[in-house]
């Protein structure tokens, strides 16, 4: 998953759906200092391309970037030059210091394949936020909420590339298996690769106890930006 033909279209596709990267980040710093006014830096954990850290970066005084795919980092890297970014699991990395605010969004943390895996990486989260920091976390749908057999098709374009993406989701226990075939066009002709992406459907309650056992509380708010909500945790 995430390899370098995705991470080459990644935000195109995406953006043609409608993402709007910088609102959801000047969205995500309200929220922050809303509730920890002085909030001046910002860890994104799953960082991919950057397009968060971008916005960010703009908003708050530090900004860091943790994220496991090379090659979405690698886009990163380029667009954000002097942001430190760090090639690390969201189960076990160690950055050596806190933040005010640490994010975790577009639904990264469903890619977690266990309960245990996602309750490390909450915890890790909070360990790199200050006393009072705040953690903003958007989860994968929940399991009453899945729609099995779900498709989706986007088509989108820059000028020089169009990009067709089309999705099949289904169930398999506690996992989303979503099968995403790309077919890019441009001047050279037309490719085509497949992406496997495996999410699993944590409950409400999982993630919550998830976030009390790390010492960060949360509640749980629907937002106008994405359909699954968002987590909202205090470090304690």
């Amino acid at each position: 998953m995430f390899g370098a033909e995705l991470a080459d279209v990644y935000e195109l596709i995406y953006r043609s759906r409608g993402k709007d990267w910088a609102a959801e980040a000047a969205d995500a710093a309200r929220i922050v200092r809303e509730r920890y006014p002085e909030a001046d830096s910002l860890l994104d954990v799953a960082c991919g391309t950057g397009a968060h850290l971008e916005t960010f970066r703009t908003l708050f005084g530090h900004t860091e970037g943790v994220e496991l795919s090379p090659d979405m980092l690698d886009v990163a890297a380029r667009r954000l030059p002097g942001v430190p970014l760090h090639e690390m699991d969201m189960r076990d990395f160690s950055l050596g210091r806190t933040f005010d605010a640490v994010t975790c969004l577009f639904t990264a943390i469903g890619y977690l394949p266990t309960l245990a895996g996602m309750r490390a990486a909450v915890r890790c989260m909070a360990r790199h936020l200050v006393p009072g920091g705040v953690m903003v976390v958007e989860p994968w749908w929940f399991p009453d909420r899945f729609i099995d057999g779900y498709v989706a098709g986007d088509l989108g374009g820059d000028g020089e590339r169009t990009v067709a993406r089309m999705s099949h989701s289904t169930r398999e226990g506690r996992t989303t298996r979503m099968e995403v075939r790309f077919l890019v066009g441009d001047a050279k002709g037309i490719t085509e690769f497949t992406e496997v992406d495996l999410l699993t459907l944590f409950t409400l309650e999982e993630y919550l106890s998830a976030f009390a056992d790390a010492g960060c509380p949360a509640e749980y708010v629907e937002s106008g930006w994405t359909a699954r909500g968002l987590f909202i945790g205090r470090r304690e």
